[in-house]
This record gives structure tokens, sequence and C-alpha cells, in this order.
């Protein structure tokens, strides 16, 4: 992969506006009766239209076989080396939330959840509880002595957000989520030796839920994951020479946003919203990154029938992007999350890319298998930002 210093030697401002379409847990796998995918069953006329106009291929997020998490899998797409740039999930939901990450502090990515009578986990998303309920329980956690002081606060449905206020804390903590249900959560042990005050004052966080929340339903204890301390990243705008928005509803993706660099756009919390505050953004920036949410909530809940519904909810939209006018459009996922799997998995990603300067293939539809046989090919997630910039005539000539 070409490094980032190469790139910001030959990315140029311009004014011509380019959209990256992120449709969150795109990619699937094929129904056992009907052999086709979420994607592919779903109503797309014009995905269809525009991948019939477009370069397409597959975006491997980080790389073959590798599942990737969230926060990786948008880094890639931002031009970032997903790897060495990986951020905690903590952290990208706190500052996302607005609650900001001090030197020191510890960011932790809550999920309320149901315990049965023995202790397993008998549901790791406690139903999706609403959100109302979400900030009934972090009030009832919140002001308590654990052994420092500390902030939570609602992110969305079941998730939420601890932010250990102070110094000195590890992110060497192992995570708390089974990621299976008939199974107990899993300690939060340090896994170095620095991280041994940092596991105790979790440990007495997690007593004080057991404590305030034991006995209620449906949500009863909390999972922890995605430790993190305030991360620094590139702006992009340094690397690309671009003014970035981030359209989004879901705080993560806003945290994501404002750590690379984009302003943060106000849209509500609905698509529509997203949509508008776009159409109104527009003549002030020339990068505009679009997240799209419920594919992927309905893949990890294995609504195969309610992602299809999903992608044709963007599929309605897409004309509002497109009259905008932007010189160049990518469409693809940050990574794929198959209903039959409900979870992310490793599969690459549909991808297309259409503006002044693609150069359109045979293929005639968005999906998995018809993109597979795009002249994108199996296209690295991080190679996605400078083709779409090539596409719209905004990287200049290498060498003499």
């Amino acid at each position: 992969m070409i490094s980032a210093d190469t790139y910001q030697q030959l990315a140029r401002p311009g004014a011509s506006k380019l959209v990256l379409l992120v449709i969150d847990g795109l990619g699937g796998l094929a129904h056992p009766q009907t052999g086709l995918t979420e994607l592919e069953a779903a109503s797309t006329p014009n995905l269809d239209a525009l991948a019939a106009k477009a370069a397409t291929g597959l975006s491997v997020p980080i790389g073959p076989g590798i599942t990737p998490g969230s926060g990786p899998g948008h880094l890639a797409l931002f031009g970032y080396d997903p790897v060495a740039s990986n951020i905690g999930r903590g952290a990208l939901s706190a500052i996302g939330i607005g609650l900001g990450l001090g030197p020191g502090d510890l960011g932790v990515r809550l999920n309320f959840c149901a315990l049965d009578d023995d202790g397993n986990v008998a549901d790791r998303r406690a139903g999706r509880i609403p959100s109302q309920l979400n900030r009934e329980l972090v009030s009832e956690l919140s002001g308590h002595d654990i052994g420092c002081p500390y902030e939570l606060a609602t992110e969305s449905a079941h998730r939420a957000v601890l932010v250990l206020r102070g110094a000195g804390f590890s992110d060497r903590i192992r995570e708390t989520d089974p990621q299976a249900i008939g199974v107990p959560p899993v300690d939060p042990e340090p896994l170095s030796g620095d991280a041994a005050e940092t596991a105790a004052v979790l440990s007495r966080f997690l007593e004080v839920v057991t404590e305030r929340i034991g006995d209620r339903a449906p949500a009863n204890f909390v999972l922890m994951r995605g430790y993190a301390t305030r991360p620094e990243l590139v702006p992009m705008q340094q690397t690309w020479s671009i003014r970035g928005a981030c359209s989004a509803s879901y705080p993560m993706y806003k945290g994501l946003a404002a750590i690379a660099g984009m302003e943060v756009l106000d849209t509500g919390d609905t698509f529509p919203g997203q949509l508008r505050a776009v159409s109104d953004a527009w003549p002030d920036y020339d990068f505009f990154f679009v997240h799209y949410k419920p594919s992927d909530a309905a893949g990890e809940d294995g609504d195969w029938e309610g992602k299809a519904r999903a992608i044709e909810e963007v599929d309605a939209a897409l004309p509002r992007l497109l009259d905008l006018g932007p010189a160049a459009i990518a469409v693809t996922g940050d990574h794929s999350t198959p209903a039959a799997l409900r979870q992310h998995s490793w599969h690459p990603v549909p991808l297309l890319i259409a503006g002044e300067q693609a150069l359109p293939d045979l293929v005639e539809s968005f999906g998995e298998r018809a993109c597979g046989g795009g002249g994108l090919g199996q296209l690295p997630a991080r190679a996605v930002l400078p083709t779409l910039l090539a596409t719209a005539g905004r990287l200049v000539k290498f060498g003499a």
C-alpha cells in the first residue's frame, strides 16, 4: 500500500464534491431457501443503475480472513492503516456523544445485557432496550464510589459509555463480553502488570451494577468492551486536501469522524434528516461521509428480511444524494454482517465507485457476486478513498 506521505504529495484541493456512502454491515451470505444474499434479494433499482455506470468490485476491510470491528472498518475507508490506527470503541463512543477524553482518562463501551438466574448471559443486548430505559439505568448507576471519578452516559438503545477520569488508567484489560449466550460474563482481568488498578476500579463498577440493577428486567448487567485512552490521528484534511463533513445519527461514527478531522453535522436521528443535513451543508464542504446503521443492526439480530428492507430504504433515498451532483461517489460497507451469522464476518464487501473518470465495467447490478466480477477486483478498503479522489480528478501525476 502506498504511504500516506506519498498521497499527501499528490492530493490537491478543489471544488469537486465527493461522497462516501457507508451502508453498515452491507455484505451478507446466501439465504438457504432462495440462494440470494440480503443485498441481492433487495429491490435496489437505483443502486443497480449506478453500478451499471460505475467501476465495481469488493472491498477488503482489513485483510483476507480477518473479521473487522466497525472502528477499523471505517478507519480503513477513511484512508488510515486500520491495524496501526486501531482505536478502541470506548474512545469513539465517548467522543461521539461529547464526553471527551482527557490525558489519562479511559473510555469503555458498555452493553446493557440480561443475565439468567445462574448468572449466564441470556441476551447480550437485553432485547435492544429503548434509549429512555437506558437513560434511567445510567442515572441509577451514576454517582457511586468506585475509587475514582467517572461519567456514564447513554449512547443508543442498549449501548452506553463509561469514562474513568484520572491518570494512569490502562486499556490492557480483558473484555467481559463472552460473545456468546449461556455462559457467564468474563472478569475484567488485567492483561499487563500496570493494569491491575484499572481492573480493580472496573470490578468495583460491576459490583455497583449488580447492587443497583441486578434484580431488574430486561436489563440487569453490563458487558464491557473497547477500552481506550485518548487517540491521536493525522487529520484527513492534511493527507487528502479535503474539507470533510460527517452525516451520521449514531454516536460512535460521529466520534470516528471527529477524530479523523471531519466536522460532524447536526442530523437528528433519521436517515432523511441525515440527507437534509448533507444538502444544507453541500456548499461548505467537499467530502461527505454518510453513514447508515439499520442494515447492520438487522444483520446482528438475524433478521434477513429486515436487512433487505433496510438496504431498500437506502436505495430509495440514493437519488437525493445523486441530485446534489457529486463529482464522484463510493458506495460500500465497513464490513459484512450476514443475518445467517448474526455478527460481523470476514467476507469482502460490495463496492462501487462512480464519477467523472470512472471506467464502467460489465457489472449491471449491485450485489456480492455481481461486484465480485467487477473491474476493481478485491480492493483493500484503504484504497477506496484515494480511488474516489482520483475518480474526481483530485490526485496529480506521480513522478516526471
